[in-house]
C-alpha cells in the first residue's frame, strides 16, 4: 500500500441529514437547518477487512457500539460548508487507521549502555553518601 493511498469512500454509503444547530446564532438558528449529522455504517461499507477492524477497535466517541461513525457538523452557516466539513472528518478518521500499524521489535540494552547506567547510579549514591552527617 503507498504512503499517500486514501481509501475512497463512495457517496451512497454516507448518509447526510440537515438538522438544526445548537447553540447562539438568533432567528437564524432556530429557522434554518444549516447543521449536518453525517452517519457511515462500517459493517456495510465497501472498506477493506482490515481498516473496517482497525476502526471498530477505536476508542472513539463517534463510533456507536452498533458500528456505525456519527459525525456531527455545526460549525459554519452554511449547509453546504458543514457538508464539506464532516465529510472531511470522516475521511481523515478513516486515514488515520488505513496505514497497519508497525510491528513492535523487542530490542536489548547494549553492555556499554548497562555499564554506563551502573557506573552513574553508583555516582549518585556517592553523592547523596556525602550529605549526610560528618562521623568521627
Amino acid at each position: 500500500m503507498p504512503a499517500n493511498f486514501l481509501p475512497i469512500i463512495p457517496d451512497d454509503e454516507i448518509e447526510l441529514t440537515a438538522i438544526r444547530a445548537q447553540g447562539a446564532g438568533g432567528q437564524n438558528v432556530n429557522k434554518v437547518s444549516n447543521a449536518v449529522h453525517l452517519r457511515f455504517d462500517i459493517h456495510a461499507s465497501s472498506l477493506s477487512d482490515d481498516i473496517k477492524e482497525r476502526l471498530l477497535r477505536l476508542n472513539d466517541q463517534r463510533i456507536t457500539k452498533e458500528g456505525e461513525i456519527v459525525i456531527k457538523a455545526q460549525s459554519h452557516r452554511s449547509l453546504e460548508r458543514n457538508r464539506e466539513e464532516a465529510i472531511l472528518r470522516l475521511q481523515e478518521l478513516v486515514a488515520s487507521v488505513s496505514m497497519p500499524p508497525r510491528i513492535r521489535r523487542a530490542t536489548r540494552p547494549t553492555r556499554s549502555s548497562q555499564k554506563k547506567r551502573l557506573e552513574e547510579k553508583n555516582r549518585r549514591g556517592e553523592i547523596k553518601s556525602m550529605r549526610g552527617r560528618l562521623r568521627d
